[in-house]
């Protein structure tokens, strides 16, 4: 069987061809083609090179990059794989490499950042995906935890626990057949992360003799990984918001053969290196590469003279292990039946997800995959002591947490399943809100689950209405202040996008969140703390409030603030500025795509939905009603006829500017509408390989 290359209409590539490994070089064509910009763009990343084009802002993430041996990690990931997955991995590569030339001519970005295609090693896609999720189980928040309690108490470790960060999530249910139309399961959800232009995911239809797939890649990486329909079986994943990553406080001494570290043995040699980061615009930065039997040092360096300095060394999976689950990939595409999912996710180790899958038999799976560390509890809430005897990995978890499935399962990074892997998960309102929208109906069909992607209900509003609704109110309101809080009190607590009360109700959060965060009691963490750009999103005060506002509202670690009277100065600034709350909740809260190369004055569309709400579009309370982060996908996987599930994407197919499907999917995306899954190749439009 010759390769072939087809396209549906919505431009979504379906390949197919004679094996395994031919099919994988097609993917990779395909994808360069696509999404050339794209996949250089996060090539360079991975190998911390991306500041050579993008300029001074991209040096932050460079240095880490450098420093966390993320290119370097990749490689001995890669070399460790079995012979099958490794030639698969580089048959997807060489295909990438044919394919770039042609991706680059047809996309304008090379030639605004004046960059050439460059070469892939077999390697490149697992520094790709490691570069994608080395920072998805948020380990800056040990950081944030050490400093809050150093400077509030170790009581107060834990003060800003959101029950989630905001940084990745997802929602995902599986319906068993007992409880949909056709006597079939279904699967849906949508991943949460932050919307790129081009799109992190990329939908393909992959066939040869092995297996015949339909699912949502990640460009640069082969195969299907996370969402996927075999024909007979189907899988979706959340993140488990498991903690696998460790930080180790560091000292570091310099001496004449090298660098030392000191261990809870003593002072042993670290490796080191110096590595040059080319800038554009800008002068050329030295970054010393240091890396202890902890792990690398991600945070300070070495001493130039005698003495000691602190420093601060990641300790992950990969680097400990030389494994990042490509294995587990490569067995999923052949997976005919739940239990073949379930063996395939043993192998699965970052990032640590929860499993939903379905099959044509009746088998139905719920569970955990990946590989989380043993050790002392403090590993896993702060910074610890690398000196200190007691914060070493005693080994992995297992088994991994697994449930049975009954009339439904939900999975929304809440802590039920995942407990005993975390620290830190999402409230349980949206998995309560999905469970409450399930219960609901026992004839669900894949046309009707987009009821439940685009809900907007907002449960986490209710603390701040709590204390607006108090008895009599807060106290000496002004008459229009009483009457923006009789219009909250009002308020159905949805987050529609034509919805007034719903911007009235972010204004006065916005109000709340800013006060919090410069009260007295709080002035310890205002000012920025003192650890990489990289980091900052995890460690400003400002986002650290928004975000955990319902915990602050309601603890009594911070006696000292007066919340009636927050609530009470906060009605009063809104109601204040009537013009603040008259626009629709659309009109403000917009789409915030990330770009590697900005458009100016870009105007996007507005949004439904907020961080709390099943339809998780996220605004930063306190910061912006703009939304970067989002579903960055939507899905349905129908188990009675793979023809009748569905999908959706936020932009487009194709990366190329211009193209008929760069965007065209957008408006569907926007009112909840999703494409058709075909698979039928009689209803395909060829393409000819180059």
């Amino acid at each position: 069987m010759r390769t072939e290359v087809f396209r549906d209409a919505w431009g979504i590539p379906h390949l197919r061809a004679g094996s395994a490994n031919e099919l994988a070089y097609a993917q990779g064509h395909n994808a360069a083609v696509d999404r050339a910009w794209q996949l250089e763009v996060e090539r360079h990343r991975a190998q911390g090179t991306s500041a050579a084009f993008l300029g001074a802002e991209a040096l932050a993430w460079d240095r880490f990059a450098r420093q966390a041996r993320l290119a370097d990690t990749a490689r001995r990931c890669y070399e460790a794989l079995d012979g099958e997955t490794r030639d698969w991995v580089a048959a997807y590569v060489d295909g990438v490499n044919v394919g770039l030339g042609r991706g680059a001519a047809n996309a304008p970005e090379f030639a605004e950042a004046g960059l050439a295609p460059g070469t892939w090693e077999p390697w490149t896609p697992l520094s790709l995906w490691l570069s994608t999720h080395i920072l998805f189980a948020g380990f800056p928040t040990k950081l944030w935890r050490d400093e809050v309690a150093r400077r509030l108490g170790d009581e107060a470790i834990e003060l800003f626990a959101v029950d989630g960060p905001g940084t990745a999530g997802s929602n995902g249910w599986l319906v068993s057949a007992g409880r949909t139309s056709t006597g079939a399961p279904l699967i849906a959800g949508d991943p949460h992360r932050f919307i790129e232009d081009p799109g992190i995911y990329q939908q393909v239809h992959l066939v040869c003799p092995d297996y015949d797939v339909v699912g949502l890649a990640f460009p640069g990486v082969p195969g299907v990984a996370h969402f996927a329909h075999t024909g007979s079986v189907a899988w979706a994943i959340t993140n488990a918001m498991a903690d696998y990553q460790d930080l180790y406080r560091e000292r570091l001494r310099r001496t004449a053969d090298g660098v030392e570290a000191l261990g809870p043995d003593g002072w042993r040699p670290a490796a080191h290196h110096t590595e040059t980061v080319e800038v554009a615009g800008g002068d050329p930065v030295r970054v010393e590469v240091i890396e202890t039997a902890r792990g690398p040092v991600i945070i300070g360096e070495a001493p130039a003279g005698d003495g000691t300095a602190e420093a601060v060394s990641l300790r992950y999976v990969p680097r400990v292990t030389a494994e990042l689950g490509f294995a587990a990939t490569a067995e999923l595409m052949r997976a005919r039946t739940v239990a073949d999912v379930d063996r395939a996710f043993e192998r699965w180790v970052e990032p640590v997800n929860v499993v939903l899958a379905a099959d044509t038999s009746g088998g139905l799976l719920h569970r955990t995959a990946g590989r989380v560390p043993l050790r002392h509890r403090d590993n896993r809430l702060r910074v610890v002591p690398a000196w200190e005897h007691g914060h070493e990995w005693q080994g992995m978890h297992e088994p991994m947490p697994r449930t049975e499935v009954a009339d439904f399962a939900v999975m929304a990074n809440e802590r039920v399943l995942a407990g005993p892997l975390g620290v830190e998960f999402a409230p349980p309102h949206r998995a309560d809100r999905i469970a409450g929208l399930l219960r609901a109906s026992d004839r669900w069909s894949a046309a009707e689950m987009t009821t439940v992607h685009m809900d907007t209900h907002l449960a986490s509003a209710r603390p701040l209405l709590d204390l607006i609704a108090a008895p009599d109110g807060p106290a000496g309101l002004s008459p229009a202040a009483s009457e923006l809080r009789e219009r909250l009190l009002a308020w159905d607590r949805r987050m529609d996008a034509d919805s007034t009360a719903a911007t009235a109700y972010a204004e006065v959060r916005h109000a709340v969140v800013r006060r919090i965060a410069v009260h007295p009691e709080l002035a310890c963490l205002r000012e920025p703390l003192p650890y990489p750009d990289v980091f900052q999103p995890w460690l400003t005060l400002l986002v650290k409030v928004g975000y955990a506002l319902e915990g602050l509202l309601a603890t009594r670690l911070l006696p000292g603030i007066d919340r009636a009277e927050v609530v009470r100065e906060a009605l009063e600034e809104v109601a204040a500025h009537p013009a603040r709350t008259r626009d629709a909740w659309g009109e403000r809260h917009r789409l915030a795509p990330w770009r590697a190369l900005p458009l100016d004055d870009e105007q996007w569309p507005g949004l439904a939905g907020d961080h709390d709400c099943v339809l998780a579009t996220s605004s930063v309370p306190g910061i912006t009603d703009h939304a970067a982060r989002g579903p960055a996908a939507r899905y349905v996987w129908d188990l009675r006829r793979r023809e009748d599930s569905r999908w959706v994407v936020p932009l487009g197919a194709r990366g190329i500017p211009g193209d008929p499907h760069h965007r065209d999917q957008l408006p569907l995306w926007l009112r909840g509408e999703l494409v058709p899954v075909v698979t039928d190749f009689s209803g395909l439009s060829p393409e000819p390989t180059a």
